[in-house]
């Protein structure tokens, strides 16, 4: 026995393992339980009694050799395959596929980038609200339409309660809460009782901007929209203001850029016109402001707000509203280079 043990300590010495497969093998053929120094370790078991302390010994010592000899060889083959020189142990044994940030997020983060940069600071406020910081007293009529069950979720029947319809009733909040000069922008998620389509949802995501302080004008209001539009869709980009109605801005505009994929020379994506609408603005109402408890005559102010999801459409031409609340991987990969 005590030769057989000298031939597997000279192999042991003599072998060599190029890679991880090698050294398995080593292992297998040397201390598996089928392995050679088990076989020995059986016929110990036959060994007559005067030699058991010294082929015990040798025994054990050649399977700690055999241990430590095939331990250096698979740290030795690592090293080898390791083009970068050293084991990296903080690597993953295999590749994850990491998560995305939403197309929604990429937008609303860049919209409020925008406007950090002009001094504004953003404000929060419940999607559950109350009657008069989401109409009564942003100046809707008793009677307007946008307070009928076709148009806004009441909670429980309750004609005072209901989910937010728009984040402006955030901008009551803070005019009911804080002096001017007020700037701030309210991004949130809102809710309309509509028909779920292509073209529109039950629940999009905002970002009104609010600005009141003495002597604030339309030109203001202008001269900031100019610099969104060219922060958010190229140095390029031309405005235009058409007049509209909102119960709580006087007077009231609808903004239109330069469509960016025709430079305005008309095509499918603005129906031929060269523009498309983006969002909605205008002079704060004195009567919003009276309401609030902000004296109209001392101070004025302009609002603007516009949908998350039709920014997010400008600039990645999806065209199905849907896709953004649906959860498919497949969509959301496709915004990885977007980050």
């Amino acid at each position: 026995m005590i030769e057989k043990i000298k031939a597997i300590r000279a192999e042991l010495e003599a072998a060599e393992a190029p890679d991880a497969e090698a050294v398995e093998a080593l292992r297998i053929k040397y201390l598996s339980k089928k392995g050679a120094i088990s076989a020995l370790m059986n016929d110990f078991r036959n060994v007559d009694a005067s030699m058991k302390r010294e082929l015990g010994q040798a025994l054990n010592e050649l399977k700690s050799y055999a241990t430590e000899r095939i331990n250096a060889l698979r740290e030795a083959s690592g090293r080898g395959n390791d083009k970068g020189g050293e084991l990296d142990l903080t690597r993953t044994p295999a590749p994850l596929n990491i998560g995305t940030r939403h197309p929604l997020s990429l937008v609303r983060e860049q919209i409020i980038d925008i406007f950090r940069r002009l001094g504004f600071t953003i404000a929060e406020g419940p999607e559950i609200e109350d009657d008069w910081h989401v109409f009564e007293s942003l100046n809707f009529a008793p009677d307007h339409p946008a307070r009928d069950m076709q148009d806004t979720f009441f909670i429980n029947r309750t004609p005072d309660v209901l989910l937010r319809t728009h984040t402006s009733s955030v901008q009551t909040r803070v005019m009911t809460s804080q002096k001017p000069p007020i700037r701030i922008i309210c991004p949130g998620r809102v809710y309309r009782n509509e028909a779920i389509s292509a073209r529109a949802h039950c629940f999009f995501h905002q970002v009104e901007a609010l600005y009141v302080d003495k002597n604030v004008t339309y030109s203001d209001l202008r001269q900031t929209l100019l610099y969104f539009a060219r922060e958010m869709f190229g140095p390029q980009t031309s405005i235009r203001l058409r007049p509209s109605y909102f119960p709580f801005t006087e007077p009231s505009a609808e903004m239109d850029i330069s469509c960016n994929l025709c430079g305005g020379k008309g095509c499918s994506f603005c129906k031929g016109t060269g523009w498309v609408e983006i969002l909605g603005c205008g002079m704060v109402d004195p009567a919003v402001l009276e309401a609030c408890g902000i004296d109209s005559k001392e101070y004025t102010g302009f609002a603007l707000g516009m949908g998350v999801e039709r920014i997010t459409n400008l600039k990645y031409q999806v065209k199905d509203l849907r896709l953004f609340s649906e959860n498919d991987k497949r969509f959301l990969d496709e915004f990885v280079a977007a980050h």
